[in-house]
């Protein structure tokens, strides 16, 4: 049965659901429907159905059909503050009524002196369903026909392609099927585009715009999907969609083989590893969260509320793998049928926490019935966002990671992502889980980092007690408590020997890097905070390619003096002990605002007024901190550069400024050089290398321009690799203009922290690679393998490749050979 015909539950006035005086309901927020003023004082069943629940309030209902829908009933307006005051109910929840059967009676005075008002919503809760008004502005009796409620069939594969309605069938290409980061995209792509789209596969279907109903399809490598859309822009939303598909979104290939599991423990490796430790266990209660909610608008506000704070804080990932789990973060968090399962819950009476534990709790319990281990990995991220989001509810601080010992093996039941970042790992020994999977975002997380993990251990896990002494050999997803002497020996030994290995690394770090035939290649690092300057130095960095300064304008109410400026300046040069200190000046915008700096919104910052358009347009707050940067570093390390420069004529502009600066502070000047990052300052940088003093290139932006692929969008994010021939030869050309004018030039992006992309920029012609600190032993090591005639030749070929894809093979070819 896919369509229903309702009957008035009320006798009353039936109105549009839009002429309903709360927002929540009148904006279609809880879903479509209708509404009814009653003037008698018992709600009937509209239809044969089943009770999925009654609000504890007595106030509301909601009803199973025999098609699927989910029809919330919802009594007067703001009337679950009257804690069932005035309602008596005549059924109980897993009921199953008739048409006409009483559910809830209401002394209609009673509720009318105390609620905002009698005017019923009934709406359809739940996705999937096209309600058809039948009655509307007119009164009606109980019985009388009201609405119908029609289920959305999946579009048949074979159906025609018309104006308003388009299908294809698509075969899952990625390795890993669709889990979390690629149904992040696919909901971001669809943003633009009005159309219902679904997904079907495996007889069932899903909102195409909720990650989390797409992860419930359990889709794998080889399924076949059928996309389906219904609108006004059906076709683009189903080509754009089944394109994107078909790429494999960076993940294109042959499903991976099943983790190495442990026969004696049923464990799995999430990162690699051997550690010796202290057994600590690590448990998190959930936040206590009232049931009742106190109003409806008041719930639904804080829902929405809490839901922007935490989107606001996974912004704030900036570069990796955190990154990359904080854009699958976001995308749950404006998934909508979660947001839609919530609200669903407060109409009902519950509090923002209640409804969001339970909506989410619905879809983790979706996910698991699929059976699929890959997707239930990533329920844990559904569980890491309802945390966060219930404390941004109620207000609490996030709970106080642990205080970790030297050397700590973690017991856990399953951790999450966000408790892993709060965790110092340079005190972690390694991490032990009795559930989780060895794909899951924190074992990719424990991975970065360097952390050795075993999961799904099983929970006698759990019953390990602190204090006790554990191997970890996570690469052979083993462990062992309290071993005898003998093995315990001979573990430490081998853990002895691997911190050897690393701080023989980290001591060769300090030393030049300079390629296998003695070509020199200067590594500095990338610095966004004084803290970091030391463990760069520590690192082997020879010096500082980019301080992103913009950490001291941000988080404050006034921009910072000159002198403020300068003595910050000065503690990084000493830090750096007489290295090169390369410094940017202020690269903000749109996308971050500051209070002092008023700025309209823009629809898109990247194009904005940033950098140094929005410094240019301030040339006072640009005149401070150059004067700021000229009175605080010493004149041998100083070198100062401009962001997002387009050509010559902007240089000139802020050349004017800076030789002002130098002029008043009497300072010796130090060299001015531009950041190469959008298209046109590559194919102009032999103008630009004609009067600036170097060049450096960001990789970041450059790429994100060159592509047309915005970098902070789930959507597009995965398109961002500075390997495409297209940016490779943005970037020859840059060399090709600083060589013309016997200009140094460097890079400060983060392709210059690859080993991978490294031959191939050396190949180019670079003089100097700006890293992330942790990431310069590596890199030298790699670099030292290198011969620069290879790394030549490597070049050349990369350029005339085609993708991204295939520049990365070649180079990785090369490098196994050079190793």
């Amino acid at each position: 049965m896919t369509s229903l015909r309702l009957s008035a539950p009320f006798a009353g006035w039936a109105m549009a659901i839009d002429a309903v005086p709360d927002p929540v309901f009148a904006e279609r927020m809880m879903g479509d429907g209708i509404a009814i003023d009653p003037v008698d004082g018992t709600l009937r069943a509209p239809c044969d159905a089943t009770v999925l629940m009654i609000a504890p309030t007595r106030h509301a209902v909601t009803l199973k059909l025999a098609n699927g829908a989910e029809l919330l009933i919802h009594i007067g307006l703001e009337t679950v503050a009257l804690a069932g005051d005035g309602f008596t109910t005549h059924v109980a929840d897993g009921a199953v009524v008739k048409a006409g059967d009483p559910l809830i009676s209401l002394d209609l005075d009673r509720v009318a002196e105390r609620a905002r008002s009698l005017i019923t919503p009934i709406v359809v809760a739940n996705d999937g369903y096209a309600v058809s008004v039948l009655a509307r502005d007119k009164a009606v009796g109980i019985g009388d026909p009201l609405i119908e409620i029609q289920a959305l069939a999946p579009v048949a594969a074979a159906a025609p392609v018309s104006e308003d309605s388009a299908s294809c069938e698509v075969v899952i290409p990625l390795a890993n099927g669709i889990h979390a980061r690629p149904a992040a995209r696919i909901a971001a792509t669809l943003k633009p585009f009005a159309a219902e789209v679904r997904f079907a596969a495996h007889d069932k279907t899903a909102n195409a715009r909720s990650t989390v109903a797409m992860l419930g399809l359990g889709l794998r490598h080889g399924d076949t999907l059928l996309i389906s859309a219904r609108g006004e822009d059906a076709r683009g939303a189903v080509t754009t969609v089944a394109a994107l598909i078909e790429s494999g979104m960076g993940e294109a290939g042959e499903p991976p083989a099943p983790a190495a599991i442990a026969t004696t423990t049923g464990a799995a490796t999430a990162a690699p590893g051997f550690a010796v430790g202290t057994t600590m266990p690590f448990v998190i209660a959930d936040l206590a969260v009232a049931e009742a909610g106190g109003g409806v608008m008041a719930e639904a506000a804080a829902l929405d509320t809490a839901l922007a704070a935490v989107r606001a804080k996974l912004a704030e990932a900036e570069t990796g793998k955190g990154a990359e789990i904080a854009l699958a973060h976001q995308a749950i968090t404006e998934d909508p049928d979660l947001i839609a399962g919530a609200r669903a819950r407060i109409a009902l009476g519950k509090s923002a926490g209640f409804a969001w534990r339970a909506a989410t709790r619905d879809q983790i319990a979706t996910i698991e019935a699929t059976g699929d281990a890959l997707l239930i990995e990533r329920a844990a991220d559904l569980k890491d966002i309802e945390r966060q989001v219930i404390a941004a509810i109620s207000g609490a601080p996030a709970p106080a990671a642990p205080e970790l010992a030297d050397a700590t093996v973690l017991i856990a039941d399953e951790l999450l992502p966000s408790q892993f970042l709060s965790l110092d790992p340079a005190r972690l020994a390694a991490i032990v889980t009795a559930r989780g999977g060895p794909t899951s975002h924190v074992a990719i997380l424990a991975a970065s980092a360097g952390v050795p993990m075993i999961v799904a251990a099983g929970p006698d896990v759990l019953a390990i007690a602190a204090g006790r002494t554990m191997i970890v050999d996570a690469d052979a997803a083993r462990f062992a408590v309290d071993p005898d002497a003998g093995t315990l020996a001979q573990a430490r030994a081998r853990v002895e020997q691997a911190r050897a290995a690393h701080a023989a690394h980290i001591a060769a770090a300090g030393t030049d890097a300079r390629t296998a035939d003695g070509t020199r290649v200067e590594i500095f690092a990338n610095l966004a905070i004084p803290e970091e300057t030391d463990r760069a130095v520590a690192a082997g960095a020879e010096g500082c390619g980019l301080l992103r300064t913009e950490f001291l304008f941000l988080d404050r109410a006034d921009p910072p003096s000159e002198d403020e400026q300068a003595a910050v300046y000065a503690d990084i040069a000493r830090r750096l002990d007489g290295r090169p200190l390369i410094l940017r000046t202020l690269d903000i915008g749109g996308d971050k605002p500051v209070p002092y700096l008023p700025m309209p919104a823009e629809e898109n910052p990247a194009l904005g007024a940033r950098g140094i358009r929005l410094s240019l347009a301030r040339p006072a707050l640009l005149k401070t901190q150059f004067r700021a940067m000229l009175k605080g570093v010493p004149a041998g390390q100083c070198r100062i550069m401009l962001p997002m420069i387009v050509d010559a004529a902007e240089f000139a502009r802020a050349r004017t400024i800076y030789d002002e600066a130098v002029a008043e502070t009497g300072a010796q000047r130090a060299p001015l050089g531009v950041m190469i990052e959008t298209p046109a300052a590559a194919m102009l940088a032999d103008t630009l290398a004609a009067q600036a003093d170097f060049l450096s290139l960001g990789t970041n932006d450059l790429t994100q321009y060159a592509l047309a692929a915005d970098r902070g969008n789930a959507a597009t994010a995965a398109m961002i690799d500075g390997l495409h021939p297209a940016v490779l030869r943005l970037i020859a050309a840059a060399v090709a203009g600083a060589r013309r004018h016997g200009r140094w030039i460097g890079s400060c992006g983060g392709m210059a922290s690859e080993p991978l992309a490294a031959a191939i920029l050396i190949g180019l012609g670079l003089d100097e690679l700006s890293a992330t600190p942790a990431a310069i032993p590596a890199l030298k090591a790699a670099i030292r393998r290198l011969d620069i005639d290879h790394c030549r030749a490597l070049a050349a070929q990369a350029l005339d490749l085609g993708t991204a894809a295939e520049v990365r093979a070649l180079a990785a070819q090369a490098i196994r050979e050079a190793a």
